[in-house]
């Protein structure tokens, strides 16, 4: 039988809105793309994912980025617009980007339009927006739920504002995804699980756990080649992200995406950190590990 999932096509904004230039973040080696699409090429690049697809969804040939929606016929279809602060775009540029997917919507050819964005950028203006153009989904960057690691990461938002944004989201109905980096500057393993369970309070849909990593051309780099912030050893890592894991697991909240993406760009530009291009398969590996040990216990 087919299998159903969904297809996300994937509208990069490198950048696009942050207002802090966080430590960690190097979007343009991560996506291999440094400008704002503009509105011809987000429809060329929504029709090329779509006539790979239609009709009937059946398997598309060769893309390397899809290879992870393989295998289905008809199922929910998105686009979503990543690798920024969609919110935190002033509203002319938003209904821009978000004009020529949203055209899709109304055809029939997507399903819904989804964004990411930071906390301390969700005002309950720009959800009227969102919904106007069919956002059903938001991905929240959280990253931590400690003070100091968020002070130290440069992310510019509190933990006050994270639950704020996020009950105006659940109160908006709009589904709700978390983003967590473990391994931030001044994480520890327990404010790495204090993060997990702070973050399960706030019932999110799902959430994504990205270990953090060290790339070229960021100031977390600068810091790494200082002496002043040491990678994590991804056997570290792997110990806190399984316990992170079994957190979420317990209150059944979907991890829909753990460790950044394989890719040529983000290879290059890595200079340190716990990357396994298998990561999550490290993970559960130290899961299944640690039930065999307490069973025998």
């Amino acid at each position: 039988m087919a299998r159903k999932k969904q297809l996300i096509i994937p509208l990069f904004i490198p950048f696009s809105g942050c207002t802090h230039r966080c430590v960690f973040c190097n979007q343009t080696e991560i996506t291999g793309q440094s400008a704002l699409p503009t509105p011809t090429d987000i429809t060329e690049k929504i029709e090329a994912y779509l006539a790979t697809w239609e009709p009937g969804d059946s398997k598309p040939e060769g893309s390397k980025d899809d290879e992870k929606n393989r295998g289905f016929k008809r199922r929910s279809r998105e686009a979503a617009f990543y690798g920024g602060s969609f919110t935190a775009l002033d509203k002319e540029t938003q209904e821009l980007l978000l004009r020529p997917a949203h055209a899709f919507v109304n055809a029939g050819r997507l399903d819904s339009l989804r964004c990411s964005t930071r906390p301390d950028a969700v005002t309950l203006s720009s959800i009227n927006t969102l919904k106007r153009f069919s956002v059903t989904t938001v991905e929240l960057g959280v990253q931590s739920m400690d003070p100091t690691v968020l002070r130290l990461s440069g992310r510019g938002h509190t933990v006050e504002q994270t639950r704020d944004a996020v009950a105006l989201l659940k109160g908006a109905d709009i589904t709700l995804g978390l983003q967590i980096m473990p391994g931030l500057p001044g994480d520890t393993f327990e404010s790495i699980i204090a993060t997990a369970t702070e973050v399960t309070a706030l019932a999110p849909d799902f959430v994504r756990v990205y270990p953090t990593l060290v790339l070229k051309s960021t100031p977390l780099e600068t810091l790494y080649l200082k002496g002043e912030y040491s990678a994590w050893p991804i056997a570290e890592m792997v110990r806190a992200v399984a316990e992170v894991a079994e957190i979420f697991e317990r209150a059944e909240i979907p991890i829909i995406r753990m460790g950044l993406a394989p890719g040529t760009e983000l290879e290059a530009a890595l200079v340190a950190g716990p990357y396994h291009p298998a990561f999550k398969d490290l993970v559960e590996t130290e899961r299944n590990n640690n039930r065999e040990k307490r069973r025998l216990a």
